[in-house]
């Protein structure tokens, strides 16, 4: 492959490669403290909170807890932020739809003074708690018609293909992290998928087989915010 291919390749790449950090299940002896990433737990909460309840009034279930200042790469829309915990409910489980609203909820603290160990358990969950490694990437690509390029950046590539004969995936693509992560790209399966005006992808919670978390068929859910209003959406898909 001629050199200035290879240098338009090397530079479309640097364009389009995102920064993540993404986790790894396990592998750590957990200490109980406040600056922990978690699968299946959330131990960290203000002192007045219990866990939140669903719309028919059930406790949900704890699903992550992500400790920021701790990771490698944290989403500019999460600046200030010090804890995330994510729950859900029972009636999403195994069974997921596009009516999800009153089933999953978000809290987020930006003070840590306000922050105590409380374990909010419930003992209907079927995740099984394990504590979660960061690790950072600066690679992390999307797949072809899954969003997330520009439109420069398509241009240029369906340019490529026809001049130079090569393909996304073969030639010009990094990595795709599809797990568990803080920020890149959402790991979408269909194509077309928006979360909503003024939303931008800021995390997701991938299927994870040693947690005994499952999206449908080993998908994930994917959340964003918006960064006007500070609002969450979920959407969430798998193969």
């Amino acid at each position: 492959m001629q050199t200035d291919l290879q240098e338009k390749i090397k530079e479309l790449q640097r364009k389009i490669a995102r920064e993540i950090t993404y986790f790894q299940t396990g592998g750590v002896r957990p200490r109980g403290a406040i600056d922990e990433c978690w699968i299946g737990r959330v131990l960290a909460c203000a002192a007045d909170e219990e866990l939140p309840v669903d719309q028919n009034g059930a406790p949900m279930l704890p699903l992550a807890q992500f400790y920021l200042p701790a990771l490698p790469y944290v989403p500019q829309v999460l600046d200030g932020v010090k804890l995330l915990a994510v729950f859900i409910s029972q009636d999403l489980i195994g069974k997921f739809d596009d009516d999800m609203d009153g089933l999953w909820a978000i809290r987020e603290y930006k003070n840590e003074a306000e922050l105590v160990i409380k374990e909010l358990a419930n003992p209907r969950s079927q995740i099984r708690p394990f504590p979660l490694q960061p690790k950072f990437a600066a690679d992390d690509t999307p797949v072809w018609d899954g969003g997330g390029l520009d439109a420069d950046a398509i241009d240029e590539i369906l340019r490529l293909e026809e001049t130079e004969g090569l393909e996304y995936y073969d030639d010009i693509a990094l990595e795709f992290y599809n797990c568990t992560k803080l920020g890149g790209y959402p790991s979408f399966c269909q194509s077309g998928v928006s979360f909503g005006e003024g939303y931008q992808f800021v995390f997701q919670i991938s299927s994870d087989e040693k947690a005994g978390f499952n999206v449908i068929d080993g998908g994930s859910l994917m959340f964003a915010k918006n960064s006007q209003n500070g609002a969450w959406s979920l959407y969430y898909d798998f193969d």
